[in-house]
């Protein structure tokens, strides 16, 4: 299915959903203004699809220290054309490029620009849909990390690592299904959306690791020709399911104490899956300081206030492109965006200004949730948003990219 398409369905999940969030704990001033850019208390119980829109956009040029990990800077002053970045900004608050929630920039590991629009808060998760893919990729990364898993081992079957699975029901080829076949959406498997739905009725049938025999036991034999490009839920779901296998404590606590606690991330909501698992695919609520964090911790090679938290050589991995795709496949594409590729759950693409090109590597959720990173400018940029009608990708080249130059 042409990634375009499946944009615009992945954005009909996550504007039809409600999912409840928390306040953010680690803000201890209190809000008592309306419109005030934290978490009022009467909206603590609000899903986030419920909150109001802000009275007023914060803009902030001098990002406020909110002793969350995150070191703050002054737009201008250490990097970046001000008046470039507030004129868009400006823009952004009248709604000129689609619903945005939140714009925030961090430059040489400083953040030096904060804004929120609409729905958007400092303290309040914002649904990540796909960006959630991305975190999952560093988990797996924390495992290689601590030895868990190695670099060989993501050319190993994935059923290897899954003992509870029946092998001689699987169809022919799970074998060849490897973790960096599942990372790169190459797995081969092929289920139908009528198949998934009955198969999603069947609730014992998804719980644990029997969630992959079903999987392997109504998908089509894995080949070469089905082992292409497929964007899908189901891949990161087999990623999980080896993580949950080979990590002491299970995914949800590895994830909690070994990324979550260390970044300092302790408002985020993280939605089970009916396998028990945290899901891995979608479903992750991060407020945008925190998606701030994991861009930082990717864009260091892994390695967050000097501990190495992530294996350096899957980071690599992850951010490089591993399968190279076609321009008018690909949903955020355009006139300065182009030459798309896929890593680890990671998006790349080059972006243009003027005569030279910039490579960058992007965590993306369908309605306007990115994580993009611009190493040769040491750029980190973060958008929220909740709407389809974004082109992030194309503003950042045209707009940012350009004040930093």
């Amino acid at each position: 299915m042409n990634i375009r398409v499946k944009h615009l369905i992945v954005m009909s999940l996550l504007l039809g959903s409600n999912i409840t969030v928390n306040a953010n704990p680690l803000d201890k001033k209190p809000c008592t203004k309306e419109g005030a850019v934290e978490v009022l208390d009467t909206q603590k119980t609000l899903s986030f699809w419920d909150f109001p829109n802000l009275e007023k956009p914060y803009l902030e040029d001098n990002p406020s220290n909110r002793a969350d990990g995150i070191k703050v800077g002054k737009l201008g002053a250490d990097g970046g054309n001000k008046n470039n970045i507030i004129t868009l900004a400006k823009e952004i608050a009248s709604k000129q490029h689609s619903d945005i929630d939140s714009l925030l920039i961090a430059h040489k590991d400083k953040l030096i620009f904060e804004s929120y629009y609409l729905r958007g808060r400092v303290d309040l998760p914002h649904p990540q849909a796909s960006a959630t893919k991305s975190y999952v990729s560093m988990a797996l990364g924390r495992a290689i990390e601590l030895g868990y898993l190695s670099m060989a081992d993501l050319h190993k079957p994935l059923i290897h690592f899954l003992k509870h699975l029946d092998t001689s029901e699987l169809v022919e080829g799970a074998d060849k299904i490897t973790l960096h076949k599942a990372l790169t959406m190459r797995s081969g498997i092929r289920l139908t959306r009528s198949q998934l739905d009955e198969l999603s009725k069947q609730k014992e049938k998804m719980k644990g690791q029997t969630q992959v025999q079903t999987f392997l036991q109504h998908s089509p034999a894995i080949s070469a020709e089905s082992q292409s490009f497929n964007y899908q839920n189901l891949d990161p779901k087999l990623v999980m399911q080896v993580l949950e296998a080979v990590v002491p404590g299970g995914a949800k606590a590895f994830v909690k104490t070994e990324l979550l606690d260390k970044l300092g991330i302790k408002t985020y909501q993280w939605a089970d899956d009916v396998s028990g698992l945290p899901m891995a695919p979608y479903h992750s609520q991060m407020t945008s300081r925190n998606m701030l964090k994991w861009g930082q911790l990717a864009k260091n090679k892994g390695k967050w206030r000097g501990e190495q938290l992530i294996s350096q050589a899957f980071m690599k991995e992850a951010t490089h492109s591993h399968v190279r795709l076609k321009q008018g496949d690909i949903f955020f594409t355009g006139e300065h965006v182009s030459n798309p590729g896929y890593g680890y759950y990671f998006w790349q693409a080059d972006m243009q200004v003027g005569d030279k090109r910039y490579a960058t590597s992007s965590a993306q959720g369908g309605g306007g949730q990115y994580i993009i990173l611009v190493d040769e400018l040491e750029l980190i940029i973060v958008f929220t948003a909740s709407t389809d009608k974004e082109r992030i990708m194309e503003l950042t080249a045209q707009r940012i990219l350009p004040a930093f130059i």
